[in-house]
């Protein structure tokens, strides 16, 4: 077994490369738009555990969990271009926010129905889950460590999330094809969307090759803003009964506000460097960390949180659906305003591009908006689970 911390994160990292490579070898590509690495970085180091190679505890894990991931989320805070979002126009928006009203009662609900038939922590399990249907991988994490989840709980809810979570995505491209029709139904206008392309097509030509300068400046400062957000979370009272808002949580919150205030600033152009790319290297690396301390036999339990997850999705859908006839939002808008949730803003883009295929900015736009917003409202379903729970 490797127990030694510097060697144990050498070869963590080094399955972390080695998934990342296998995804660009034209054998495994098909494999990788399935099962995409972010699963293999959670489950191949679960994997290693379970055979006795790797420890389901260390001081490197906690290392990992207390820096790595306030870091990742500054990093994905200060390439958010607020602006941008905001002359998406209303219809998006609003979308986008009744996309994230159904995760938040969904969740309640669905533990409701299903609580007594999980064990006595899936509160804290279904929390999880909706930092990740509320912008994804960053948010999940961050509500773990915040409501103080079992490692082994994980699993299941990966399980879920994969399962029911990327199900979802892969209906919303199959309705791709009925979007006309759909439209039609709804009476929707589609000037917004002309609109909105005109000003977001570009997003990407800024990006560029990262220099030295440029990554000394992205990790120094992110590394400052996480070391400071630490300190002064470890000084301010948890708050909830239970506990939603820890330490944990504080520094997570100051590193998430300070990075949108900074965002307004000329800071935001590091993004053109790869700020983001950095923030998602942290991201992963954590997420291999909390896949080596998971148990296996945790998966066991995914069919009830499976039917849970099934539940939960479909009021968010209702919910959409239901806005989408009031507002009269075309297809295209219930689609990005779904995935910016549930998918994050890996998949934001893609879908949109299915959708139109000039429109990926407006994807990525809105998938990135759900890491902001997803770290305020899941906490607020965390709460709400919690109150349930008691």
């Amino acid at each position: 077994m490797i127990t030694e911390p510097n060697q144990l994160f050498a070869l963590l990292a080094g399955v972390l490369a080695i998934v990342f490579w296998l995804s660009t070898l034209k054998p495994f590509k098909r494999l990788f738009e399935y099962v995409p690495p972010l699963i293999w970085a959670y489950f191949v180091p679960m994997f290693l555990t379970t055979a006795g190679i790797t420890p389901d505890s260390s001081e490197l894990y906690s290392w990992m969990s207390r820096f790595l991931l306030p870091l990742s989320l500054f990093l994905l805070m200060i390439t958010v271009d607020l602006p941008a979002i905001l002359s998406l126009g209303k219809k998006a928006i609003i979308m986008m926010l009744a996309g994230t009203l159904g995760i938040v009662i969904g969740g309640p609900i669905a533990f409701m129905v299903f609580g007594s038939f999980l064990p006595e922590d899936a509160w804290q399990g279904l929390a999880t889950l909706s930092g990740s249907w509320i912008g994804g991988t960053a948010n999940m994490i961050a509500i773990k460590e915040s409501v103080g989840a079992p490692d082994d709980i994980l699993g299941p809810i990966i399980v879920v999330d994969t399962v029911v979570g990327y199900g979802w995505v892969g209906i919303l491209i199959f309705m791709s094809s009925i979007q006309h029709k759909f439209d039609k139904w709804v009476k929707a206008d589609n000037k917004a969307i002309e609109s909105a392309n005109e000003r977001l097509a570009e997003i990407d030509e800024t990006r560029r090759p990262s220099t030295l300068n440029d990554l000394t400046y992205i990790l120094g400062l992110g590394m400052v803003a996480t070391i400071v957000a630490i300190a002064i979370g470890d000084r301010l009272p948890a708050l909830g009964d239970p506990t939603i808002i820890s330490s944990t949580t504080w520094a997570i919150l100051l590193v998430v506000t300070l990075g949108l205030v900074l965002s307004w600033t000329p800071l935001r152009r590091l993004e053109s460097a790869g700020a983001s790319r950095v923030g998602f290297l942290a991201l992963y690396l954590l997420l291999t960390s909390i896949g080596a301390r998971a148990d296996l036999a945790a998966v066991i339990e995914a069919p009830v949180y499976m039917l849970a997850g099934i539940l939960w999705i479909s009021i968010h859908v209702i919910i959409l659906m239901v806005v989408a006839k009031i507002i009269r939002a075309p297809l295209f808008f219930v689609a990005t305003g779904s995935v910016a949730n549930v998918g994050g803003a890996a998949s934001a883009p893609v879908v949109a591009s299915v959708y139109h295929p000039a429109m990926a900015p407006v994807g990525l736009l809105m998938g990135i908006s759900g890491y902001f917003l997803g770290i305020y409202a899941a906490l607020g379903c965390a709460w709400i689970l919690g109150q349930l729970a008691m």
